[in-house]
C-alpha cells in the first residue's frame, strides 16, 4: 500500500511564530531519518535531509528509496538537492513536493567530488545559474512549499549581498547562511557579514556555523538578528542541544535505541523480544552505532570510548549500552509506532515534469550513481581517534 504524509505546516509560519526556528542542518550520512526523528523529540523545530544528487533521484526509483525515507514524526521537513540544472531540480522537487514542506538547493558543500560535478560551493560562481534554478522551482510548486538556498559566504562580501538580494527578488522563500568561505573550514564564522546579509534583505535568513551549544543559538541570533539557527556538529554529539543540556542525556540514549529498533519493523506482528536484531532491515549498523559515538563523546572515558567506538556489532553495542547506562530497546505502543514507521511513498506520474524539462541530449551521469556512504568519512574517522583534534570541521555539511 503507498501512502502519502499529510504536510499541514508552513514553515514561513514557523519564522514568524518561532522566536528563534531551531534547525538541524543537512549532513552527509548522519541527517537521516531515525537522527531526525530523535532530534524532533528535543525542541528541533525543522529539519534537512542529508544533500541528495538531484539527477540520480529524478532517474532512479532505487535512489529515491536509498536516499529518501520518511514517517509521520518526520514533519516539518526539507529535502535538499545538489543540482545544476532546471529539469533536475525542479524535477526532483515535484516528485518530493507531496512529502515534505519544502525543498534547498546546495550552494554551499565544499567536498572535491562536488565541485568537480559542478554542484555545491562552486555554484557560487554561476550565479545566474542559481537564480534561474530557483524562479523555476518557485513557479513550478505551489506555496506554502518552500524553496530555500544553502550557501556559504564569497570572498567579497558585497557579492554575498547581491546574490541574497536577487535570490529574494527571484522568489526565494528563504536563506540559510554558512558564516565562512568556502576556503574557510575550520575558525570562527563571520557573524559580521551574517548581519549585514540579515538586514540586506526582507525574508528569513538561518545563521549556520560553529553553534555547540543552545546559549550560542540565542547569542549567534542576537548578534545576527537571523530568524533561525541551524546545527550540524553540535547536534550529532547531543541531539538534547536545543532543550539546553550540557550533554547527551540517558533518556536521550534510550530514545534513539527505540528508535532504531522500532522503525525497522513493518508491522507489529513480528515483535518478540526488546533486542536489536542482528542484521535490521532498513538500518545500518553504521547509522546506529556512529551516531552513539558521537552522542557519547563526552559522556565515556578515554578507555571506554576507545573500546566503544571500535565495536563491531548490534548485539556488542546492545550489550555495552546496557551495562554502562542501563538501558534496552524498548517497543513502542501502537500509536508511537504508526507514527515513526516507515511510509511506502508513491511517486507514480510526478516524474512527469522532469521529462518535460530535460532538453534532448542532456548529458547526465548513470541512473543509480549515489552517495557512497560505504566509507566512514574523514569526520567519524577522526572521532575514534586517541586525542584527536575535535574542531568544529565539518566537511560534508554544506
Amino acid at each position: 500500500m503507498t501512502e502519502t504524509p499529510k504536510p499541514p505546516i508552513n514553515i514561513m509560519e514557523l519564522f514568524q511564530t518561532q522566536e528563534i526556528v531551531k534547525i538541524c542542518a543537512p549532513m552527509v550520512r548522519y541527517s537521516k531519518l531515525q537522527f531526525r526523528n530523535l532530534v524532533k523529540s528535543y525542541k528541533c523545530d525543522l529539519c534537512y535531509t542529508p544533500m541528495i544528487l538531484a539527477d540520480s533521484f529524478c532517474k532512479s526509483h532505487k535512489a529515491r528509496n536509498n536516499e529518501f525515507t520518511t514517517n509521520l514524526n518526520d514533519l516539518p521537513l526539507i529535502a535538499q538537492f545538489a543540482a545544476n540544472t532546471v529539469h533536475d531540480f525542479v524535477g526532483a522537487a515535484y516528485l518530493v513536493s507531496p512529502f515534505c514542506n519544502g525543498v534547498d538547493l546546495n550552494c554551499g558543500c565544499p567536498q572535491r567530488w562536488a565541485k568537480q560535478q559542478g554542484l555545491g560551493c562552486i555554484m557560487l560562481e554561476k550565479p545566474e545559474l542559481i537564480y534561474d534554478l530557483v524562479r523555476q522551482c518557485r513557479n513550478s510548486v505551489a506555496k506554502p512549499f518552500t524553496v530555500s538556498v544553502k550557501m556559504r559566504l564569497k570572498k567579497e562580501l558585497r557579492k554575498s549581498v547581491e546574490v541574497c538580494q536577487q535570490l529574494e527578488k527571484c522568489g526565494v522563500s528563504f536563506l540559510a547562511m554558512h558564516g565562512r568561505t568556502p576556503d574557510q573550514l575550520t575558525g570562527d564564522v563571520n557573524t559580521q557579514a551574517l548581519a549585514q546579509i540579515v538586514d540586506s534583505v526582507q525574508i528569513p535568513v538561518v545563521a549556520n556555523g560553529g553553534v555547540k551549544s543552545l546559549k550560542e543559538c540565542v547569542d549567534l541570533q542576537e548578534i545576527t538578528k537571523c530568524k533561525g539557527v541551524m546545527v550540524a556538529n553540535g547536534l550529532l554529539t547531543n541531539p538534547t542541544l536545543f532543550t539546553g543540556t550540557a550533554t547527551t542525556t540517558t533518556d536521550c540514549i534510550q530514545r534513539w535505541l527505540n528508535i532504531c529498533y522500532n522503525t525497522t519493523l513493518d508491522s507489529k506482528d513480528i515483535y518478540k523480544t526488546p533486542t536489536i536484531q542482528e542484521k535490521p532491515s532498513n538500518l545500518t549498523f553504521q547509522c546506529f552505532h556512529h551516531h552513539l559515538v558521537f552522542m557519547l563523546e563526552k559522556i565515556l572515558s578515554k578507555q571506554e570510548k576507545r573500546i566503544f567506538n571500535n565495536l563491531q556489532n548490534f548485539g556488542d553495542v546492545i550489550l555495552f549500552i546496557k551495562e554502562k547506562f542501563g538501558v534496552v530497546p524498548q517497543l513502542f505502543d501502537n500509536d508511537e509506532f504508526e507514527q515513526t514507521r516507515i511510509l511506502d511513498l508513491d511517486y507514480a506520474n510526478r516524474g512527469d515534469v522532469y521529462l518535460d524539462l530535460k532538453p534532448d541530449g542532456a548529458m547526465d551521469r548513470g541512473a543509480d550513481f549515489l552517495y557512497d556512504y560505504s566509507s566512514e568519512g574523514k569526520y567519524f574517522k577522526n572521532k575514534v581517534q586517541d586525542d584527536c583534534d575535535w574542531s568544529d570541521i565539518f566537511l560534508e555539511n554544506g
